[in-house]
């Protein structure tokens, strides 16, 4: 059995970044219509979720948090973080060969250290979405992602996206609208909105 992984969320300066895995057979979440999150709506990712959840023989994810975030990246180590959650993640899902999304600029040093970690087979590619696998754990972690951002929405107001690049999320930054801890205040962002 074939095992991927993939995240949502590295990049926002808002909220959880979410790493899932999806082991199955490849055939058969291909006939679902995985593949890459981000291309695909809303709302098509969530029928598809609830597909992958009904033929995947295991779907796990972990969800971090910001202050866990900005423990690692004060520490200059973001792909530790993932390094480390990942390993979790080949730990609760059993199979022969994991595919993982990697983060690294060098993705066979990071497949290699996953293997080293987790005494697993693991390859770790750059666009790891052409795996059936990884397309499904990339849809897995938006949806789980975008439910977590949703509930924040409803509770203090639409944000925006999250990510540094959006021009209401620095707004809603700036004039502190958004709770701290849902915040990654390690980002250059926020340095860059206090000076």
């Amino acid at each position: 059995m074939i095992c991927g992984i993939d995240e949502a969320g590295r990049g926002p300066v808002v909220g959880p970044m979410v790493i899932a895995a999806v082991a199955g057979d490849g055939e058969r979440l291909l006939q679902l219509g995985v593949r890459d999150s981000k291309t695909l709506s809303p709302t098509k990712r969530e029928v598809i979720y609830a597909r992958i959840i009904e033929v995947a023989d295991c779907v796990n994810y972990v969800v971090v948090e910001p202050h866990i975030i900005d423990e690692y990246v004060r520490r200059r180590m973001l792909n530790s973080l993932e390094l480390d959650f990942t390993a979790r993640l080949i730990e609760l899902c059993p199979a022969e060969l994991y595919y993982v999304d990697s983060p690294d600029v060098n993705s066979r040093r990071y497949g290699d250290a996953l293997s080293f970690i987790t005494g697993r087979r693991v390859v770790a590619l750059h666009g790891g979405e052409s795996v059936p696998q990884v397309a499904a754990a990339s849809i897995v972690a938006k949806v789980i992602r975008d439910r977590l951002i949703d509930i924040l929405k409803r509770e203090i107001g639409d944000f925006g996206s999250g990510y540094p690049s959006d021009v209401k999320t620095i707004e809603w930054l700036r004039l502190g609208k958004i709770p701290v801890e849902c915040v990654r205040r390690s980002w250059r962002t926020l340095r860059y909105l206090n000076t």
